[in-house]
Parts: C-alpha cells; sequence; structure tokens
C-alpha cells in the first residue's frame, strides 16, 4: 500500500489551481521523478476540473487510483494511490486535509494562491503519516487487530482438534457436558473414525 501525491486544489470557474502539494516518489528511479511528479499534478488538476462540488470520487488511471473530494466552497483535494490502499482512509485524510487547510488559510487566497505563496506546511507529514494506514486512521488499526485475534483464535482451536486423544479425554471428564452430549460425541467419533483410511 503506497500514497504517491496529496494535493490540494482551488476549483476555479475556468481551470483548477495548484495550492500546495506532496509528494513521495521514492518508488520510481530518480530520472522519472520530475516527469511522474509533472504528470501526477497536471491528473489532480483535471480530476478537480471535471468533480462537481461536494462531490467526493475515485479515479482509476493504470496501476494507480486517484481519489478526489471537491467541497461546496470549491477548495478540493486529491490524492494517488496504489490500487491495494484502502478507499475509506484516503477519504478520511482528504477531509481531514481540507478542514485543516481552510482553517489555516483564508478563503481569500485560494483563487490566486499557489505552492509558494500558500503557508500550510502539514501536507507532507499527512503524507507521510498516511502512508501506513493502519497506524494513520483508527477504524482500520482496530479492524486489523480483530483480524488478527480472529486468527489466532482459529490456530487455537485448531491444535487443540489436532490433539484427538486429549480432546476425548476432556470430554469424559467435563462438568459442563451432560451423558446424553458426552454419549453424542463418543458416537460421533465413533462414526467418524470408521472411514479413517489406514
Amino acid at each position: 500500500m503506497k500514497l504517491y501525491s496529496l494535493s490540494i486544489i482551488y476549483k476555479g470557474a475556468s481551470k483548477a489551481n495548484l495550492l500546495k502539494a506532496a509528494y513521495d516518489l521514492s518508488s520510481f528511479s530518480f530520472f522519472q521523478r520530475s516527469s511522474v511528479q509533472e504528470f501526477m499534478t497536471f491528473t489532480s488538476a483535471l480530476i478537480v476540473e471535471r468533480t462537481t462540488q461536494g462531490s467526493r470520487a475515485s479515479v482509476k488511471e493504470q496501476e494507480y487510483l486517484c481519489h478526489v473530494y471537491v467541497r461546496n466552497d470549491n477548495l478540493g483535494a486529491v490524492v494517488i494511490a496504489d490500487t491495494e490502499y484502502p478507499q475509506r482512509v484516503s477519504f478520511t485524510l482528504l477531509e481531514k486535509v481540507l478542514e485543516e487547510f481552510s482553517r489555516q488559510v483564508d478563503s481569500i487566497d485560494w483563487p490566486s494562491g499557489n505552492p509558494e505563496t500558500i503557508n500550510y506546511k502539514a501536507l507532507d507529514i499527512h503524507l507521510s503519516k498516511y502512508q501506513n494506514p493502519r497506524e494513520a486512521d483508527a477504524m482500520t488499526k482496530v479492524q486489523a487487530e480483530l483480524d488478527e485475534t480472529k486468527i489466532i483464535l482459529h490456530n487455537t482451536m485448531e491444535s487443540l482438534l489436532d490433539r484427538g486423544e486429549k480432546l476425548d479425554d476432556l470430554v469424559a471428564k467435563s462438568e459442563h457436558l451432560g451423558n446424553q452430549s458426552k454419549a453424542f460425541y463418543k458416537t460421533a467419533r465413533k462414526q467418524n473414525s470408521c472411514c479413517e483410511i489406514m
């Protein structure tokens, strides 16, 4: 899972205006980086221009997914990620960045601003932090922990069932199972063992 770029763009009447951007191009060769960055900037601006106010969208471009959110005030953001990166986390990041940006940068500066004149330094920090969606997003972290717990529980049950003879002893000694349940277990065990290939 990888995030490649995070851009904040103002959707003007005729064209989109890049306000701030952060890139992680470490997975590209040194000689490709400037071209890749230009292409990501171009793609991000084009997507914002074509996205209606107050909407979110995801656009697939080759092996990349571009997630865009354009608010009703024409402030938009785009994140470019690989196809494995969780969509929900991408939109959480976009919403967080736009909210923070709009609090720190006056809306008067949005139509005419550019990356050199806009004073907003947190974009690189967010791009770096969200590289690992489990650490950045609480819901993803909880889901990953639940998945791990489920795997551990399955592994524990499987290891218990691998010791068939000991399970028979546990059933026989159990105070929680009635005589009828114990008889059912023994019958089921006998029926299953008659069909084993020796």
